[in-house]
Formats: structure tokens, sequence, C-alpha cells
């Protein structure tokens, strides 16, 4: 028979109960515990309290008591108190004060509170509804109801139900958790069931969202301003994120405001005019147009007077009389009995109040002319259709829909009005905000109101905010295009709204589906991340304001010049804005006839005419507002004509650069090549220029030469031979004047000028160098990614121009966009740049520029796009899954956290023991859990681990907890429990323990076995082991063998458990302290104690014997008796005598019994006692199954039995049958009776033995039957894992 389930009890006798106290006063709570020596713990607020100042914990016997002292305000707590596995809580409820009065007042006169006027049963006050009464039943399980919301699903803080006044603010604050969401959460606000409260945001609600990006928690808020009446009631949130959702549900009550100088009952009582309404606040709804002008609130004037009484300072006399409902009396009374009950209770107002009850009794009575009507509103979205749907009584009656009291004509398809039966349907058609209004179905005398609700989709953002770097003083415009026109939007810097101030700052432009915010005249306060939003998305982009340094792209040279002729300094800066001022020798220079100054663009230039020897000096060019200046040095060459004679040898006179013959000019590229050399000889000698080679390899003509690269001849002023078209080669009396336009990097060289005539020849030798912008560096490459940064890296320009590079510069933009963003202004040193300032998830590309004393070359190639994300979290869980002689697979399952990027997939290494080589498993990686690696060295014993890898890179890797040696397992080990050993198996001291468990696993597994915890001892207990099973072997058992036994087999780091409990029992010792409790007649009662040792086992029962002192021979009075008390009857007077009592438990009597000190005589009466005759009762009974036989399902091979109890009397005769065939006589089955319990025992069954069996009970009263069906399965092949 199934065991009956136990029910908890609790260990608490008396549970401390909720109390109220005053502030300053004292409270004792008491509880009461079962048993004596029971360990209590007290707790506020699921905190444990220690004794102290504040409460004092005590405890006489199985009572314990908790006293708090000097209560206070913040001791309104919930408090519990523990005891074994039960909890009680209750709570302390603390209460002001009272405001002591004169000795007259009518507070101490004696008046109950109880006695106070109440409010009317229709709307009892909030005090009344909350404070439960000290005598009410406790909870179930002795606990109050506790009211605290747990934080469970996504919030981790929800909002809670609050009280506000009319005319005030309240915020209620949800609080998400993002840290494990892969999405951002969306939040909903709903009122009651139905009611969306994204579209009714305006002048009385706001809704607001935050982002804390340290601890990633989203906090919504939402708040009503200027609280209405009809504001009250239940109110939801919901917020979901994809699979993910959670709910809170909380409630707003509105209280009226108190009257500050008193309460005046008549102006409750006056009709409400729209002048009234403006003076008194806003008006009721009421869905019938001006039908409840006049009406009067009684239960809000009722409200009124009751706050006003609490709060009231003043002495007020308290009537004992209970309040009256109004209404209530109107109700039953007959109108000729109006007047009257108007005039008792101060109704001035007789119409409005006529009409009041009018209404009322309107409202009771059924409609007839609906049978169904329209819910009290309706939401739609914006665009779509609805049908609204009545029912009325009438199949033939018309009805009337009205629009905001406004008859609908029923005009081109907007709207559709249908018939069908008894239903009347309204269909709209593309819903506007225009249809946001109250409809009305009219039959005859008879309305039916709802109210539509048109809500508007959400606006999405089609082009997203784009990033945007800007110098100072600069206009921004920061663009997005929404997929509605006309929508609204708001704008938002660094989580501020942003409005249109009086400097007309921000700008807010719309163009269709365009926004723009246009910001004039930038500065480094406009720095920030800006986002704009809709109610159906929003995007993010960062404005960076930099105040640019003015560069310098050309510098002004020395120059040399001569008498007569002109001299130009140039310069070349960044911003075309900037002007200057010239100085020479520190004095302004001034523009005249011989001085012009120019400035076009970023050019500045100062000329000077037909020079002369008082213009040498230091020319400077200083730019306006910038602390630097450009400075060279004129140099004036003085040319000295002497007479020659005739026939004078050429000379060629350079006096630059240190006044050498040979010596380096530097040109930019693209800018013109000019050599002017002056030479003097007679007759006029032949210029021969050469490039390639020095002057001194240049032979006459006629002789063999090297070959130069390039050669220029020159002979009476004709050019002989022109190498290239941008070379010209000209000559003036004197001068030699060599020029290439457009310099390019191939002209850099030794250019060689010879002069011949008949009078010899003389050579020079010019170093040209020509610098230009270095080449573009090579691609960028990102090394690393972060959650908002990366590390790029790039190699230096192939050529770096002729100059040295100072720097790089650096743009990013987002791969999606076609504006690159700077990231420095100042060259940057380095070909390692950390850039930061980036948003997770956003796809990005970078570029690099290289900087030298030219300018700034070319932009690099794009790097690849990357993703700033930070890696993922390391995979868990990693495990072998197989192992051979040359491989083993390895199972692991996906990260808690990835990220926003991608899962690129794992990378498995392996280390041998005793190294800290990792070698890669398998070149690249893959995208499953589960890897077998292959080829590896029979016997190594190898540690192994995985790592996940992402655009960020590698995870933190996960390794096994213990190296694995490469070693074949043949069978993965397991136990073969029997299933005897499944249950307690039960011995008696002195038996012998002889348990024989199979198992499998190869090779050998090793066998291990412990006792609680603990492993063997030989001493203990012997073991013996085998390649298949283990023996356990105890040859005496004795008290201490008892308890759980576990086998454990194992193979490497697989291994299989099973655990046997052993329980020895013996014979109990004897029960204690019998004793006579009292004599009566010839009857005697007996009490006893169970005794201190119970052998291991649970006492079955007690053998009561009884002896006379004379004879000293024992007879059993009680066997099996259950009971630790008895009477023992019919007991012969005159005698004397003594008792005793054996205990017996599951392995038989006690070996000692446990005698009586006294003895019991037995009193003659002296009256002869004459026994009354009674017929004899009969006690036969039919034969009846109190417990019938059950349905089974067993494996074939296993044996079972079938029970049944059956009670009669005479002892019943029982037969078994199966398929109504006796069986009484078959040797497979075995019948056992015991107590009235019939068991049916199949040994070893077999397929065929299924079927229905049958047991049959018959004696002289009749006879009862009941029957089973039993199934038997065959046995399931076991399968090597």
């Amino acid at each position: 028979m199934p065991e009956p389930v136990k029910k908890a009890v609790s260990a608490f006798a008396k549970k401390p109960k909720t109390q109220e106290a005053e502030e300053g006063s004292s409270v004792v709570y008491e509880a009461e515990t079962e048993k004596p020596d029971a360990k209590v713990k007290w707790q506020c607020n699921s905190k444990d309290i220690a004794s102290g100042d504040k409460y004092v914990i005590t405890a006489d016997g199985n009572k314990h008591y908790l006293a708090i002292k000097a209560i206070t305000k913040e001791d309104a707590n919930v408090y519990a108190v523990i005891a074994g596995g039960s909890k009680v809580k209750f709570d302390l409820k603390v209460v002001s004060k009272p405001a002591e009065g004169p000795a007259d007042a009518p507070g101490e006169s004696g008046v109950e509170p109880e006695q106070a006027p109440a409010p009317p049963a229709a709307a009892p006050t909030e005090d009344q509804t909350a404070a439960p009464t000290h005598d009410a039943p406790p909870a179930e399980d002795g606990q109050p109801p506790d009211t605290r919301q747990d934080l469970i699903g996504l919030f981790t803080e929800k909002p809670q139900s609050g009280e506000v006044t009319v005319g005030e603010n309240i915020t209620f604050v949800a609080k998400v958790n993002a840290e494990s969401l892969l999405k951002k959460p969306t939040i909903k606000w709903f009122k009651g069931k139905w009611m969306d409260l994204a579209s009714k945001s305006g002048k009385h609600l706001q809704l607001k969202e935050t982002y804390d990006r340290s601890s990633k928690v989203y906090t919504f808020e939402m708040q009503i301003i200027a609280a209405k009446p009809n504001f009250a009631g239940a109110y939801r949130c919901e917020v979901t994120s994809r699979d993910k959702f959670d709910s809170c549900n909380f409630e707003l009550a509105v209280h009226e405001a108190c009257a500050a100088e008193g309460l005046d009952i008549r102006a409750a009582f006056r009709r409400t005019s729209e002048a009234s309404k403006k003076r008194s606040g806003p008006p009721s709804s009421s869905t019938d147009g001006k039908e409840d002008s006049g009406e009067l609130d009684f239960s809000t004037l009722l409200k009124k007077r009751d706050s006003f009484l609490k709060s009231s300072n003043r002495a007020v006399q308290v009537s004992t009389e209970p309040d009256l409902d109004v209404w209530d009396i109107l109700s039953h009374a007959p109108s000729s009995e109006y007047e009257k009950i108007a005039f008792q209770h101060g109704i001035t107002d007789l119409r409005g109040m006529l009409k009041r009850l009018k209404k009322m009794k309107k409202e009771e009575k059924k409609s007839a002319a609906f049978l169904k009507k329209m819910d009290p509103a309706y939401q739609v979205t914006k665009g779509h259709k609805i049908k609204l749907a009545v029912e009325v009584a009438n199949p033939d009656v018309e009805v009337k829909w009205l629009k905001n009291g406004q008859a609908i004509q029923p005009t081109g398809s907007k709207y559709i009005f249908e018939s069908v039966g008894n239903m009347r349907y309204l269909t709209i058609n593309h819903c506007s905000l225009a249809d946001d209004a109250a409809y009305c179905c009219v039959v005859g005398e008879e309305k039916c109101t709802t109210e539509l609700f048109v809500k508007e989709p959400p606006i999405m953002i089609v082009k997203n905010l784009e990033d945007q770097m800007v110098m100072k003083g600069e206009r921004v415009e920061l663009e997005c295009e929404v997929s509605e026109e006309g929508a609204n939007v708001k704008w938002e810097k660094d989580g501020v709204e942003l409005t249109r101030d009086e400097s007309f700052k921000y700008r807010f432009k719309k163009d269709g589906c365009k926004h723009v915010l246009i910001i004039n005249e930038a500065t480094k306060e406009d720095c920030g991340h800006y986002k704009v939003k809709t109610n159906g998305g929003e995007s993010m982009a960062e404005l960076l304001v930099q105040e640019k340094d003015l560069e310098v792209y050309q510098s002004i040279a020395d120059l040399t010049v001569k008498a007569k002729d002109q001299a130009l300094f140039k310069c070349e800066v960044s911003d075309e804005n900037v002007r200057g001022t010239w100085y020479k020798n520190g004095v302004e220079v001034k523009p005249d006839a011989r001085i012009n100054i120019t400035h076009i663009g970023r050019i500045h230039k100062l000329t000077i005419d037909e020079v002369k020897p008082e213009d040498e000096g230091d020319y400077t060019f200083v730019p306006d507002g910038h602390a630097f200046n450009l400075s060279a040095k004129l140099n004036f060459l003085e040319v000295k004509i002497d007479y020659v004679p005739r026939q004078d040898p050429p000379k060629i006179h350079l006096d630059c650069m240190g006044r050498t013959a040979e010596s380096t000019i530097v040109v930019v590229a693209g800018n013109k090549l000019r050599l002017d050399v002056p030479i003097t000889g007679d007759p006029a000698p032949t210029v021969v220029w050469t490039k390639g080679e020095r002057a001194s390899s240049v032979k006459p003509d006629g002789e063999k030469k090297e070959g130069p690269a390039s050669s220029w001849t020159l002979n009476d002023g004709e050019v002989v031979t022109d190498g290239d078209g941008r070379v010209h080669v000209e000559t003036t009396k004197g001068h030699c004047v060599f020029t290439i336009e457009g310099a390019e990097r191939q002209d850099e060289g030794i250019y060689s000028v010879v002069v011949r005539n008949p009078a010899g020849e003389d050579t020079a030798d010019i170093n040209v160098k020509v610098v230009d912008v270095p080449d573009p560096p090579q691609a960028p490459r990102i090394l690393s990614v972060g959650e908002d940064s990366c590390v790029v890296q790039w190699d230096p320009p192939l050529f770096d121009g002729g100059q040295p590079v100072i720097g790089y510069v650096l743009e990013r933009k987002k791969k999606k966009s076609y504006r690159w963003m700077r990231l420095n202004f100042d060259p940057y040193p380095d070909t390692t740049y950390e850039a930061k300032r980036m948003i997770e998830g956003v796809e990005y590309e970078m570029r690099v520029y290289a900087v030298n004393g030219i300018g700034l070359s070319r932009h690099s190639s794009a790097s690849q796009p990357f993703v700033p994300v930070a890696p993922t979290s390391e995979p868990i869980g990693l495990c072998v899954d197989d192992i051979s002689d040359t491989s083993i697979s390895l199972k692991w399952r996906p990260p808690e956290r990835i990220g926003s990027a991608e899962l690129e997939g794992y990378g498995v290494e392996y280390c041998k023991e005793g190294t800290d080589e990792w070698i890669p498993a398998i070149q690249g990686l893959t995208d499953r859990t589960s890897l077998t690696i292959k080829n590896l060295t029979t016997g190594d014993k190898l540690q192994f681990r995985v790592r996940a890898y992402n655009m960020a890179g590698p995870s933190v890797p996960t390794t096994l907890a213990q190296p694995v040696t490469i070693r074949e397992i043949m069978q993965r080990p397991k136990i073969w429990l029997p299933r005897n050993l499944r249950q307690t198996l039960i011995k008696t001291v002195g038996e012998t323990v002889n348990l024989v468990i199979q198992f499998q696993g190869k090779p050998r597994p090793k066998v291990t076995w412990s006792k609680d915890g603990e492993l063997l001892s030989p001493t203990f207990a012997s073991v013996r082991n085998s390649d298949t099973d283990t023996i356990l072997f105890i040859r005496r058992t004795e008290r201490n063998h008892s308890g759980k036994y576990e086998l454990q087999v194992q193979i490497e780091n697989m291994e299989d458990t099973a655990s046997i409990t052993l329980q020895i029992v013996d014979l109990p010792g004897p029960p204690q302290a019998m004793k006579i409790t009292d004599i009566w007649g010839f009857n005697v009662a007996l009490e006893w104690k169970p005794p201190k040792d119970n052998g291991n086992c649970e006492i079955t029962g007690y053998t009561v014997q009884k002896a006379d002192k004379k004879t000293m021979e024992w007879f059993t009075v009680y066997e099996q008796y259950r009971r630790t008390n008895c009477v023992a009857s019919d007991l012969i007077m005159g005698n004397e005598y003594v008792f005793r009592v054996f205990a017996i438990n599951l392995v038989g009597l006690s070996p000692e019994p446990c005698n009586t000190a006294d003895s019991a005589y037995i009193q003659k009466t002296g009256i002869e006692y004459k026994p009354p005759t009674y017929k004899e009762h009969d006690f036969s009974q039919a034969p009846k199954f109190t417990h019938p036989l059950v349905n089974r399902s067993i494996i074939a091979g296993y044996s079972t039995t079938l029970s049944c109890s059956v009670r009669g009397t005479p002892k019943p005769k029982v037969t078994w049958y199966k398929n109504k065939m006796d069986i009484s006589n078959e040797a497979k089955y075995r019948m056992l009776s015991k107590q009235g319990v019939l068991t049916l025992e199949i040994r070893k069954p077999c397929t065929f033995d299924g079927g229905v069996y049958m047991c049959k009970a018959v004696n002289d009263s009749g006879e009862d039957i009941v029957e089973c069906k039993l199934e038997v399965r065959p046995q399931v092949a076991k399968e090597d894992k």
C-alpha cells in the first residue's frame, strides 16, 4: 500500500502577530516552539537581528521573546522568526503620537475611536481597507502575505504604486539591466489592460529614458504632471528584448486637495457650470454632452468632510451616531418624501439632487434596446481599419451612428454601415488622427457610447546622423531622414533635450522627411554626442570642434639678386582668410611704386622691382592673430665691370651658398627651377649645360664622351641641343639662364655648366635637389579592437619626398557614410595609433596621410572594414567526449556573452605536460562546438584549451581541469547495481554482508569504496576487486556498519558512481519506568516509556504480561500493543499482581523486560457479584476488500507482487485466479496472508504471465472479489556506449 503523504508540521505552537505601537513606546513579540531546545532566529527585512540597545532577544524554555525599544518611524518593517524549517512573518506598524490637548478636550471625554462617524460603505477610506484587525485569523502558515515585489525577470527596479494629490506631479521609475541583452529593450506603459500611453504624451504625461554606460542600466520614467482625479487606476509596465519579456503592475491613487480654511459643505452641492469648472479644476468626463450639468458628487463631499475632520487641529464635537447614506435613503423613499429628506440633510439644490437620483435609477435598469454594447474604448493604428459592432434586441430596428455628437453620413468608402441579423457594424477605413473621437450608436432613446484612440505608427529613421569634425566658428548641419513627412523628432545633446533659445544657437529645419539641426558658429562647448529620437528609433553622431593652428605650406626663402632685378618673396599658409604684415629689419614695409604687396587666397607676396643696394636686409612676414613669423634674407649682388682686353678667357661668377663653386639648390616639385649663372669672356663663350656628370668629365667637341644623361648647348644665344620641352636655356650679356618649368622628381641631380671660347674655358657644378610631399603610406592594418576603440598600424611611405616625415594625420569614417572625419590636426609621430570614441557595433574604415616639411601626402588606401567590439567571454563546459589511441574528441558550449560582433569561430590548442608550448590543433578556426583531433601519440599526457574568436580577437581560454592521457577507452565506466540494493539493505547484528556488484569499463577502471564521505579502512570492511566486479564483505556486522556506502568507478576523467544504504538492526532495549497509575474494580491502569535503544529500527509494539505474586507465573495480557499505556482487566479479586512489558521491533522482543516497582492488590468487595446475562452478539461479517488490487506494468525476469487487504468474520477463505483459472496449486505463485493483507508473489514472470488476476474471499456470510490487470514487458537489450 502506498504511504500517505505527510503534511508539513509547523515548528511553532504559538506564532507572533502583527502589532501597532506609538512612536517612542516599546513592543514585545512572543513565539512559542514545539520543542524546548529549538534554535530560534529573528530577522528584520530578511536580515538577522542581534541583541543590543535597540533589540532585546530572550528565551524561557520553549518561549522566545523579541523586544523593540524606543520605536521610531524607521522601525515600521517586516519582521520574521525562524525555527527549523518554519518561518513566520509579522509586521510592526508605527503610528504618530497623538497631540496632547486640554483636560476638557473631546478626545479625552471617553469617546472610543470606533464610535467616530465612518464614511459610507460605498466609499471606504484607504485607512479602513489597509489596516488589519488584531483579531483577524492569521494567514496560511501563520504568515501575513508578503506584499514586497521580488526582483525577477528583466527589471532590476520595478515601478511602485503611489499616491498623489490633485494638481501635483508624480514619477514612476523602472530600471532594466542590459548587460545580458543583445538588443536594446523596448518598454511600453499601459493604463488598464489596453490603453497604450505612448501616444498620449503631452501636457500631463511625459516618458523619458536614460542609459548609464558604466553600469549598462536603462532607466525609464513615466512622469504625470498636474494629476487629475480620472488619472487614478491600475497601470502596467511591459519590457521586451527579443525573446525575453517582463511586466509589472502598479496602482495610482489620486486624492482630493484638503481645504485649508475649513470645509464649505454647501459649495459641494452647487451646480457645476462652465465658470465654476474653470475655477475648481479639470471637469469630470461625460459622454452625454451637457446632461450632467448640475450633477452632485456626494461621495466626493463625504471624502472631503472626512479628510477635513482628520486634518483639523481644532476641537471638533464627534457625534456618536453613525453616518447615513443619503442616496440609499432617497432611493428607497417615495417621491413625496424627497423634499423633507433634503431639508433634514441640508440639501438646497433639489433639482440637481433629483437629476442625479434619476440617472442612478436609470443606470440600474437593463438596456432594452441593446443585447451587447460596445466596449468603453478601442485602439487602432493609424492607416488601419476598425469595425465597431453592437447587438440590438430588435433585428429590424434602425440605428444611428454619431461621431462627437454629429451624425455620420455614409459618403465614399470612409465609413461603411452593415446590418446582419441583430448585429450592427460601423467600419472606419484608413483611420487618421481625425478619427480619434467618441462614437455613439443610437437606438430610439437609448445610446451606446465608446471612445476610439488612433495610435500613430512608429516613425523610423531611414538615414542616420553622421559624425562630423569642424573648425571653430564654422556652421554645422546634422541631417537625418525619417520614414514619414511632418513627423515630430526630438534632438538631444549628451542626454539633454535641445530647444530654440533666445540666441538662436540651435535651429531646427524640416524639409519633407528630412530633419536638420543647424549650429551657427560652432564652439568647443558644442562638442559631444547628438541624438535624434522618434517614437520608433534613434540615431546618434559625434561632433568634434577643433581650433585649427595655422599651417605653413610654403615659407619664404633667401634671395640673392642683382641691381635692377626683381626680388619676389612668396609664402603660402593654410587659411586663406588670414592677413599679414611685411617687415624689413623690424620696420613695416609700405607699398609704393617699386614695392607691391599682394594677397590672393592662401598666397602672400612681396615684390620689389629694380632692386637697389639699400633694399638688402632681413624681411619678415607676420600673420595676424598668430604668434609666429616667417623670415628670409635679401642679398644684393654687386657686379663690377672692369675693362678687359680682347680674347678674354671665359669665367663663371657664382656667388651664393657660402661662396663655393659647388653648391646645392633646393626646389619644391612643381615650381620653376631657374639657374642664373653670371659669365664673362670675349669673344662670347659657348655655354654647355649637362646633367648626370660633373663638368670635369665634359670633353671638348669632337672628343669621345661618356654620354651624359642630358645636355644643352648654347652658342651665340641660340640653343644648339635641347633634351626636353620643359627646359629653356637663354643668355643675355654677362648671364646664362637655365630654366625648367614645373620641376619634377627626376629633375634632381648634378647640373654642370661649361663655358668655352678661343681664349679658354671654365666649369662649375650645381647640385639641384627637388623636394616634394611624401608618397602615401601603406594601407593601415587594424591590430586590435575594443568596445569603443581600435589600434591601427601602418608602414611609412616608400619615398619621403626628400624631406623627413614629421608625422601622420589619420581619418576615419563609417562604412556606409561618405564623410571622412579627421582624428588629429597635429602630426602624429608614430606609426601605431589608438583611435577612441567610436560607437560599438558600427563598421568603420581608417586611412592615413604622411606629412613632411613640404606638405600633406595623398591619403593611403582605406583599411579593411572593422567593428569596435570587445572579445567574447570564454567558452564553457569544455570536456572530453571520446578518446582513442591516436585521437581525442572534445566538446564545449558557446560563450555566455558574444557581443555585437559575430562569432568567427573557435581555436583549439594542446600542450604536452611539462612544457609551455601551445600547438594549434587545426589550421584556422572551427565554427562547431566539437572537434576531433587526430594523429596524436599514444601515451602522451596532453592539456587542451579552447578560445572563441571574433573581430576583436581571441577570448580568455577555457582549459580542461586536468591533462588527458591519449589511450583508447574501449568501454566507459558503468556500474550495474542490482535492484535489491537500490533500497535500504537491512541486516541483523552479527550477520554477514557479502555484496557483489558488477561493472564495466576498459581499460580496468579504478574502484573506490567510501562510507559517509570517507574511504573504507581494510579493518572496517573487506573489499575485493576484479576486472568486472567488486565485492564488499563484512564477516560480522556491528551497529556502526550502518550508513551510506559510495562506490566510484573511474577511468581517467570519466567516472560512474552508485550508493548503497546499509542498516544494521538489533534487539531493542527494555522499556522504561513502568508504573501502576490506577486500580479500580478488577482493572489496573499501567503506563511506561519507550526504550532508550530502539535497536536502530522502529518499535513496532509492546508485549504486556501479568503474574500472581503467589505463583509468579507470567501470562500475556497484550501482544503487539502499540501504545505506551494500557488497562489490565478481568483480574481475580483478592489476588496481588505484578506486571512487566517487553519492547518489540523488526528483530524481536527486547532481551530484558521492564517490571513494575509496586504490586496491585484487587480488593474483595464482600458482595456476591452476579454478572448480568447478555444476548451473545453476532460478530459475523461478510468479506469485503478494503484495499483493491492495482493494475501494474512490470519487466520480465524480475519477481513482483500483487497486494490487497480484506476483512471479514469468520476469517474468509482466499483463492487467487489468473484469467478466471485457479492458480492455488501452481508452483510459480506464492500466496501470503498476514493480518488481512493478501499478497500474491509471481516469481520471475515472463510475457505469458500477463493477464487479469482476481482474488476471491469467501466465508459463511458471503463473498467478495477484486481483480487487476498485469502487463509484462520484455527486457531491453543493453547497448555498449
